[in-house]
């Protein structure tokens, strides 16, 4: 892999987070990003150009769909179809790839379909760093690098001597997406503007842009066609709209650079050419990646760490990197933004986000948002509470202003509660508990009412949203949903809900079967299911199986520890989960992957688990198992993710446990201890202090915690805590080879 201006050498990351505290000029953290992990295997991400949570994400195109081109771009791929402006990072959805570029040189090389207009590309000459991509179209000799803004991708194209062109298809869709209506109109020898339409995973997806050339065009050819509406996938008589194709044709000289600045709206055409002139006024690629590369630096420096291993490094910050591509905003300079209810609404004083895949990144992503961006965490509350105003109830997960019902539980719950019981923002809590409740009580949505009425989903009875069953995950999340709720009205001072949903959150022992200590499916006349085998992946739960959905009690350890019998139990079975394989891996869906036993770190339900040694006394367990996954699940390689990233999630996780700590339960305040990775860490908090973390004696093979200390104090419990963090604690651990002593009492 080939990065450019890598200017931290090993020697300077021993000293990254004192020496060079101030030097940003040798300190480029975005230079130490590699965006083409997990662009191989499962990890579904692109390599494309974006800034920090930015609503563009200009990426190249394979051009041929399939579940390994999810985000557009597979590593193993040779060709390239195009840059498109939106993209999903690490998702298992296959939608966006909107507003698609792509220059040639005449005459053009054309495939049947899918494929279509294409270049053959090489690995050698592509690179790719924090807010900048480059790649060289191996057919047309074409020099291509791509860098963003929030709202504008800005691409620079270098040509040879040749009649070139550059084509623009809004007809082009891959995977689920499908072009329903689209537009493009000449507003002048160097502006064009228009928008595409689009059905996919988000519904009623409308993109509107406005895009500059650095360079009058010689010619415009532009090609139309009616598209049909289907059903059934067979063409009706009905058109939907129209499908535009165009070509912009140049004579270029040899190295002659040709701009193109392209801004998106979710608002309209004169919303794009409004968010171009505020955010890319000039045709300057050099000026905008530089830009995009100082954006990239504020926000990834905000945790230095020190290591003499450029490897952990380069992981570390691309997995702060990749943490950091979702939420996107959706929202236009001005404020305005497409709504849930397919209205036009003004944001005042606060930027709309979207592309939140809640099931994932509540574990561990916006728990980061809280140190890292406290004041996007505001932001997508209140964007929270807006798509609650306008659709009836919170996101499950929402992009675009469409609301895709994928996945289960009401996780926008916890994010809120976390961002309230932080103090974090001016949101309306009032409005906040309300719209909490309201979600959690609609009674004909995914079992919510047999689930009050029974104390759980039974996988028996389905209603219009719960097609996919999940019954026994249902419970499980409705029940930690519900502690969320009960946290935070008990805050506020509201004893009666308080009161309802601490009992609904221990709906979660409804579910567990004391014969077989697994929770188990149980019918509508409360009958467990029969034959039951917790190594089967089953539709009653979600994308894993009894084992890995066995520790979704992240609320109530304690709790499921006297479940099982106490806590002796409780670490056998935690040995279990880890030594205990499955019986034929060929037979493993695609979701489980990164195994251990039968812990599956591809997928988030079992993210949380390997921490909950600490609870049954065994922390130096924690420890290796933590170890193990940092160094092995995670490499600085194509396919150095070992599961999707979900927008972020899987990146998330190695962020904090790469400190030594993680939020096993998300709205608690409390971070359990690992074990770190670094001989010095400091986090940056927003308010002015720094948490310190210090790793003596630590390596690969010196991973087991002798001591830890916080201010100079032995730590006297498991975790740490918000409190401590946000004082600006310093945290030291001595390291050895071998397990140390247990630290703490039962918690």
């Amino acid at each position: 892999m080939k990065f450019i201006n890598y200017l931290i050498s090993a020697s300077l990351l021993s000293v990254m987070g004192c020496a060079v505290q101030n030097n940003t000029e040798e300190r480029s953290y975005a230079n130490l990003v590699n965006p083409f992990i997990g662009t191989d295997f499962t990890g579904n991400t692109y390599p494309g150009a974006q800034s920090p949570f930015g609503m563009v994400q200009l990426s190249p195109d394979n051009g041929l769909p399939g579940w390994d081109r999810i985000s557009g771009y597979f590593y193993p791929d040779s060709t390239i179809a195009g840059f498109s402006h939106t993209h999903l990072s690490g998702t298992g959805a296959g939608d966006l790839y909107d507003i698609s570029f792509m220059p040639v040189t005449l005459p053009y090389r054309e495939a049947e379909a899918p494929l279509g207009i294409h270049s053959r590309f090489s690995h050698e000459h592509e690179q790719a760093h924090a807010g900048y991509y480059q790649v060289k179209l191996t057919d047309y000799n074409i020099d291509v690098e791509l860098t963003a803004t929030a709202r504008c991708g800005i691409q620079r194209y270098t040509f040879p001597e040749a009649e070139s062109a550059v084509f623009l298809d809004l007809k082009k869709a891959m995977n689920w997406d499908a072009t329903t209506d689209s537009h493009i109109e000449v507003v002048d020898s160097v502006t064009i503007r228009g928008y595409r339409f689009s059905e996919g995973w988000a519904k009623g997806q409308k993109v509107y842009f406005e895009t500059r050339f650095s360079k009058p065009f010689q010619a415009v050819h532009m090609d139309s066609s009616v598209i049909q509406s289907t059903a059934g996938g067979v063409p009706t008589a009905k058109p939907t709209g129209m499908a535009f194709k165009a070509r912009f044709d140049f004579k270029t000289t040899a190295g002659e650079q040709i701009t193109l600045s392209t801004a998106l709206s979710g608002v309209s055409m004169e919303g794009a050419s409004k968010n171009l002139n505020a955010e890319v006024p000039k045709d300057d690629f050099d000026y905008y990646q530089q830009q995009a590369e100082n954006n990239w630096n504020e926000e990834l420096g905000k945790i230095a760490v020190e290591t003499a291993d450029k490897e952990v490094a380069v992981k570390f910050y691309t997995a702060l990197y990749h943490a950091m591509l979702a939420p996107t905003i959706f929202g236009d300079v001005d404020g305005t933004y497409f709504g849930a209810d397919r209205k036009i609404h003004q944001a005042e004083g606060w930027t709309n986000y979207s592309t939140f895949s809640l099931w994932d990144t509540y574990r561990a992503s916006h728990p980061l948002f809280t140190y890292i961006a406290p004041n996007r965490v505001n932001d997508m509350v209140k964007s929270f509470l807006a798509f609650y105003e306008q659709n009836g109830r919170l996101p499950v997960w929402n992009i675009y202003g469409s609301e895709t019902d994928m996945m289960i539980g009401n996780h926008a719950i916890p994010v809120i509660v976390d961002a309230y019981l932080k103090g974090i923002g001016d949101f309306d809590a009032k409005k906040a508990l309300e719209a909490c409740v309201a979600t959690a009580n609609i009674d004909r949505y995914r079992g919510i009412g047999l689930y009050k009425k029974l104390g759980y989903v039974p996988y028996d009875v389905e209603d219009e949203y719960n097609a996919d069953n999940w019954s026994l995950s249902r419970t499980l999340e409705y029940a930690f949903d519900d502690h969320c709720i009960a946290m935070m009205a008990k805050k506020m001072g509201n004893k009666d809900v308080a009161a309802t949903f601490f009992a609904r959150a221990q709906n979660y022992k409804n579910v567990y079967n004391p014969s077989t200590s697994f929770m188990q499916p149980r019918d509508s006349h409360g009958k467990f299911i029969t034959p039951f085998d917790p190594e089967d992946y089953s539709a009653h739960i979600c994308e894993s199986n009894a084992w890995q959905y066995f520790w979704s009690v992240q609320h109530d350890i304690p709790g499921l520890i006297k479940l099982v019998g106490g806590q002796k139990r409780f670490e056998q079975k935690l040995d279990s989960m880890f030594t205990f394989h499955p019986a034929d891996t060929s037979k493993l869906p695609i979701f489980s992957t990164g195994m251990i036993g039968q812990y599956a770190h591809g997928n988030e339900p079992s993210h949380h688990a390997l921490y909950l040694f600490n609870a049954a006394g065994k922390p130096w367990k924690t420890q290796q198992y933590a170890a193990e996954v940092m160094d092995k699940l995670y490499l600085n390689s194509p396919s150095g993710l070992s599961g999707n990233d979900d927008c972020g999630q899987m990146s998330a996780w190695y962020v904090f446990s790469a400190l030594g700590f993680y939020p096993v339960d998300p709205v608690s305040g409390r971070y359990e201890i690992g074990t770190p990775l670094f001989m010095h860490a400091e986090l940056q908090l927003p308010n002015g202090k720094k948490l310190t973390i210090k790793a003596d004696h630590v390596d690969k093979t010196h991973c087991y915690i002798q001591s830890v200390t916080i201010d100079g104090k032995p730590l006297e419990t498991s975790y740490i805590t918000h409190e401590q963090i946000m004082s600006g604690a310093t945290l030291v651990f001595k390291m050895g080879n071998k397990p140390g002593p247990v630290w703490y009492k039962n918690n």
